[in-house]
């Protein structure tokens, strides 16, 4: 049991939007007492009180000050910053309070389909969230990682939980960044069963994290009752992890594809990242060759020049000429370009049309070769 009588999730000031900031502060008595200051207090005054005396009945709390402050943040999003609060004011609490799920949400995974784009949404950013399926990537990611800062890591995972439940992705495959292992683990129980399709596995040296993962995987589904097929794509981003990409591709049925991060990786090995990519060719052509060897997808690293879309295109036409099939998208500017680029060419097109009649023409002919 936590000695802590203080507890906050979430994000305040000025510049927050679709978000809220909550605390809760323990009392000996007085019941439950409710302060909230809302932009929409207006319209939704009532319905924020009710949920959050639903939220606190929820939690069985029975003598505590509860403050909310709402920058027109969605109902999931302030579920999640309630619960996130709760379990760090006493992290023995095991209730999850998950929104009602969205039907297309449902959908099941699947191993082998379009991964050309693959837009990073910052796991601590409601606000990015709702619109997201309407950019109109082939997968969105709900990033744990990198992108959320080390004191919004825990509330993170409630929120992107959620959001797995409640947003409408528009079809696009639902995938979830978790943190670096061994901290990862965590992220995989609370999101695992929540309707992901493909967890990425970042900075991954080697087999034993991929199936570290895909055991706590099967945990997590068999704990919360659930069956589904959670797929994995591990990131490689060092330079032992290039060495180790074709055991880290065949690692497991449930890797869909193998992707490269390029910032981390010249970091490991002292280089300077530049658009022409001659630092890092040898790591890209290794590991297309090892996920072709695995019989998985082999996925670029991001282009991180938003400005300079000349260069993306640039970029993903070497990709598409080295065995990449999908790149990652730090931006939904982004999206656009790259389907374009991985598109088949017209003079692609024709040539495949001709290599069908051909060959249809040599079978009816009982021809050997074509």
């Amino acid at each position: 049991m936590t000695t802590e009588t203080k507890a906050e999730a979430g994000k305040r000031g000025a510049d927050v939007r679709s978000d809220c900031w909550i605390e809760i502060e323990r009392a000996s008595s007085g019941g439950v007492v409710l302060e909230i200051e809302s932009k929409v207090s207006s319209m939704f005054g009532k319905a924020l009180r009710r949920q959050l005396e639903e939220l606190a009945a929820f939690f069985e709390i029975e003598n505590a000050t509860i403050r909310l402050e709402d920058k027109g943040a969605l109902p999931y999003a302030i579920d999640a910053r309630f619960e996130a609060a709760v379990k760090r004011l006493d992290p023995s609490v095991s209730k999850e309070k998950l929104p009602p799920a969205v039907e297309g949400n449902q959908t099941p995974a699947v191993k082998e389909r379009f991964r050309r784009s693959r837009l990073y949404l910052p796991g601590s950013e409601p606000k990015f969230f709702v619109n997201a399926g309407l950019h109109g990537s082939d997968a969105l990611i709900l990033d744990l990682e990198d992108s959320v800062a080390p004191s919004e890591k825990h509330a993170s995972r409630y929120l992107v939980r959620n959001a797995l439940h409640a947003v409408d992705f528009h079809g696009a495959e639902r995938m979830v960044r978790i943190n670096q292992l061994p901290l990862g683990l965590d992220d995989v129980d609370l999101v695992a069963p929540r309707f992901v399709e493909t967890i990425l596995v970042p900075k991954c040296e080697s087999a034993e994290d991929v199936r570290a993962v895909e055991e706590r995987v099967a945990k997590s589904l068999e704990r919360a009752g659930v069956r589904r097929d959670v797929f994995l794509m591990p990131i490689v981003e060092s330079a032992l992890g290039v060495e180790r990409a074709f055991e880290i591709a065949a690692a497991s049925e449930k890797v869909c594809a193998l992707a490269i991060g390029l910032e981390d990786y010249t970091a490991d090995i002292g280089a300077r990242r530049t658009n022409e990519g001659t630092e890092s060719f040898y790591a890209r052509t290794r590991l297309v060759n090892a996920a072709k060897a695995a019989r998985v997808q082999a996925i670029d690293t991001v282009f991180s020049d938003v400005a300079d879309e000349e260069g993306l295109r640039a970029s993903v036409e070497e990709a598409r000429s080295l065995g990449f099939e999908g790149k990652g998208c730090v931006h939904p500017g982004q999206i656009a370009p790259i389907h374009e680029a991985f598109a088949p060419k017209p003079e692609e097109i024709d040539l495949a049309k001709k290599i069908v009649v051909a060959f249809d023409e040599a079978t009816r002919k009982g021809l050997g070769a074509v």
